[in-house]
């Protein structure tokens, strides 16, 4: 675990789902992706199985409530020969936003990254997502791949 004055960063706890869901909660609407229970339930399952690739942390005030989250697993770069580190969600409370939690998430996921031997992180966020891209700018390179998704076939 990483400490600062006023803030503390580890991996969420099986006591944190309701904090935790609060805040997953809060970056789906930001995102307008639905969050049905089941998708809040199969997700808290993966960052709980210590099988699962899917690993999170949680940053939390000088009080220890969870403000905010960051879901981070590893992927295979076949074009490197190397594993980088993929950054999937982050989100902090609105409330708290500018005060320094954001910054201990992303240093504590640099932290792992080093300590894994993966040779990047990435990320992807909205293009219109003005206020963390100044600050991913800060701390990160803007690449110039489009990405893409494509839907499966239907069963």
């Amino acid at each position: 675990m990483t400490t600062t004055t006023r803030w503390s960063v580890g991996a969420p706890e099986r006591t944190d789902y309701p904090a935790w869901r609060e805040l997953f909660r809060g970056y789906c609407e930001f995102y307008r992706v639905p969050m049905p229970a089941e998708k809040a339930e199969l997700v808290w399952s993966w960052l709980t199985d210590p099988d699962h690739e899917l690993e999170g942390l949680l940053v939390r005030d000088g009080d220890g409530t969870p403000v905010g989250l960051a879901h981070y697993r590893p992927f295979a770069r076949p074009l490197h020969g190397a594993v980088g580190g993929f950054l999937d969600d982050l989100f902090v409370a609105p409330e708290v936003r500018g005060g320094g939690a954001v910054d201990l998430l992303l240093a504590r996921l640099r932290t792992i990254a080093a300590e894994r031997g993966w040779n990047t992180v990435r990320w992807i966020t909205s293009d219109d997502n003005h206020r963390a891209r100044s600050k991913y700018d800060q701390v990160a390179t803007r690449t110039m791949f489009v990405t893409y998704d494509m839907a499966p076939d239907a069963p």
